[in-house]
């Protein structure tokens, strides 16, 4: 057996709430992927230690359009039994308190990558579900559950239990409280796992901020009682400021065929120790079941680690790499998101120009219906992006371009834009924690494709332009200061978009390519 280095987090960017499981040979990691679609993000790994995107699983199940920012998909489950994928999730409509919108459903398949089923739904008691199959042959869900009544602003007052029965596709039976909780409060995204003579419940507490941690409670009877471990949490970051990863909980297990366990994990690294920017994502480290029965850190403690070790069979190393660049050559590359709605040939084609993206107006940058936006996660601290648009707008309300953008109360965007008195124009625009600018600066430009380019260096992020065919970028205003594209449930997206406030399908833009560079070397 071999001692494989690794550098967490395992995948970077915007990757929350992470739930594995072993299927024949291979290990897959769901992780949430709230407004953005197609939903429900899939990487793969044959040893734990390389990770890649395999699929999304969400495409024509769900409606989101609508839906608030940092709702929609939370949390999803999957798991295998006799052969088949099973994956429940939420799908939250309103987050308005005292009370909070949450649809769960399960769908199944016989492969990662389909074909889905149609959902089936099953109860809107909280979020967070998560199906376990126990031995007898029984399933049982598991779900956070929401009590308006409670006078705290987070209202989870625990997990509940009820059986599954597959053949009527519905819940039945009694409702099971197991678990109200500890005074770390905000307890959900349950898991339930057998090993030895215990049903152990795994939960994270805490909330998703600062305070997350990872709470364990076992029990000989799937419907309890449940014993609290004494030594929670079993990790957290909360009493670790100097951790580079904080925000640490929402934790699932699995085992290796080397007989090895390791748990999956939610993180955040902090820019400048304040800001996620990268958004929430995933870690592993290896855990152990001590002698009287508990689940514990290999490496000691309680805390998460950026560098640890993975057992392996052969030697190995790791490797992350982020460059990404689309030619829009026949089919979409599968890295892209939309917001709320898919991407297809109604607004979002490769056919109309041979070796460029047609994107046709949408909404607004604030809409939640119809944004029509190609976007990728930011998964380095620093890292270029570019792309060359050909568009001719006719009205200032009609705009295309490159931003950097976290939610509709959260954006940086460099646009082509119409003039009454200048003709084509760049502009930038900004929507800082809801607070609008138009920034002054106004561009003209001359007939002909032109290129944008947006460099981040951490915190900073600055917009250049240059017309297709020069060797020179020209400034597009001053640099900007960009911790407030950090917040919410979401890591910031780097994309592509067309909005016309004039008229539905009013204007389109060509994109010949799109490229991020990745600069953060860490990794390498």
């Amino acid at each position: 057996m071999y001692r494989t280095k690794i550098v967490n987090p395992i995948l970077q960017g915007f990757n929350p709430d992470p739930c594995i499981v072993k299927a024949e040979d291979t290990y897959y990691i769901v992780v949430s992927s709230f407004e953005w679609l197609p939903g429900v993000r899939v990487y793969q790994s044959k040893d734990l230690v390389n990770w890649e995107h395999e699929t999304d699983i969400l495409t024509n199940q769900v409606d989101l359009r609508g839906n608030p920012k940092n709702g929609s998909i939370w949390a999803p489950q999957i798991s295998y039994n006799d052969g088949v994928f099973y994956l429940v999730y939420t799908d939250v409509k309103s987050t308005n308190r005292p009370f909070k919108d949450s649809h769960n459903y399960l769908i199944t398949a016989p492969s990662i990558k389909g074909p889905w089923s149609n959902p089936v739904y099953l109860n809107s008691s909280g979020f967070d579900p998560s199906l376990f199959h126990d031995s007898d042959g029984r399933k049982w869900l598991l779900n956070e559950i929401w009590d308006y009544r409670m006078t705290t602003g987070n209202k989870s007052a625990g997990v509940v239990l009820q059986e599954f029965d597959e053949e009527q596709k519905r819940l039945v039976g009694p409702v099971y409280k197991i678990f109200d909780g500890t005074e770390l409060a905000k307890t959900e995204a349950p898991h339930i796992y057998h090993h030895g003579e215990y049903y152990y419940l795994i939960t994270a507490e805490g909330g998703t901020g600062s305070g997350h941690s990872v709470t364990v409670c076992r029990s000989k009877n799937i419907t309890g009682p449940y014993e609290l471990d004494p030594s929670y949490p079993m990790l957290t970051a909360s009493d670790k400021p100097e951790s580079p990863l904080q925000c640490s909980g929402h934790g699932s297990i699995v085992q290796s065929p080397l007989g090895n366990w390791y748990m999956v994990y939610l993180c955040t690294r902090p820019l400048l120790a304040k800001a996620a920017i990268l958004g929430r994502e995933t870690a592993i480290q290896e855990v152990y079941w001590t002698e009287d029965g508990w689940l514990r850190l290999v490496e000691g403690g309680n805390g998460p680690l950026i560098e640890t070790e993975i057992i392996t069979d052969k030697p190995l190393i790791q490797s992350m790499k982020t460059d990404f660049r689309d030619d829009f050559k026949d089919v979409l590359d599968k890295e892209w998101n939309t917001l709320r709605i898919l991407a297809d040939d109604s607004w979002c084609n490769l056919k109309s120009r041979s070796g460029y993206v047609r994107i046709i107006s949408g909404d607004s940058i604030q809409s939640l219906f119809e944004h029509h936006i190609l976007a990728i996660r930011q998964k380095d601290f620093c890292f270029h992006a570019l792309t060359k648009i050909d568009y001719t707008p006719k009205t200032y309300n009609q705009m295309a371009g490159l931003l950097l953008y976290l939610n509709d109360s959260n954006y940086l965007y460099a646009y082509l834009t119409y003039d009454e008195v200048l003709g084509r124009v760049i502009r930038l625009m900004q929507c800082k924690d809801g607070v609008y600018t138009l920034f002054p600066i106004i561009i003209p430009l001359e007939d002909g494709e032109v290129e944008l380019k947006v460099e981040v260096d951490g915190p900073i992020g600055k917009f250049y332009y240059r017309m297709a065919g020069k060797a020179y970028w020209l400034d597009i205003g001053d640099s900007q200061e960009l911790l407030f594209l950090a917040g919410g449930f979401t890591g910031n997206f780097v994309g592509i978009a067309v909005h016309d406030m004039d008229q539905k399908a009013g204007s389109y833009a060509d994109f010949d390519y799109f490229e991020y560079q990745g600069l953060d070397r860490f990794q390498d």
